[in-house]
């Protein structure tokens, strides 16, 4: 199946497409704010500066994108377009985001991933943020 849009189409959407402050990050940093926890933001001296680095609690959370992660979710699946292209492309980011996972865990980090597809729906949502709460305070 042909992509819906036209090349500069697709290329004008792809650019608004971001890799920090995100809605979905936006909305668990609140969540653990409003819970009194304080945190760093993409910190680069940590391996794939994470997307939440709490240092008190030796732990880091990765809020990822089902798509661009390659979650088992129904937004994570490969497109019918360029498949070979975004095919190599979230094999390489699970790669890499296995890589960071084991380089942090090395230097004592607890590691936790929060799925997109967990922050959509709200009685889910509500569940996975005090779920990712107890996640963190097990953590010490």
């Amino acid at each position: 199946m042909a992509d819906i849009f036209t090349t500069s189409k697709r290329s004008f959407v792809m650019s608004k497409v971001h890799s920090k402050e995100t809605k979905p990050e936006i909305l668990v940093r609140k969540f653990l704010f409003s819970q009194g926890f304080r945190y760093r933001k993409n910190d680069k001296r940590y391996a794939g500066k994470p997307d939440i680095v709490l240092p008190k609690y030796k732990t880091v959370v990765f809020i990822h994108g089902c798509f661009w992660h390659g979650h088992s979710c129904s937004k994570g699946h490969i497109p019918k377009s360029n498949t070979d292209f975004w095919l190599e492309k979230i094999t390489k980011n699970r790669e890499r985001d296995i890589k960071n996972e084991t380089d942090l865990e090395e230097i004592g980090f607890k590691v936790i991933v929060v799925w997109e597809c967990e922050l959509k729906n709200k009685a889910i949502c509500r569940e996975r943020l005090n779920r990712l709460v107890e996640e963190i305070k097990d953590a010490v």
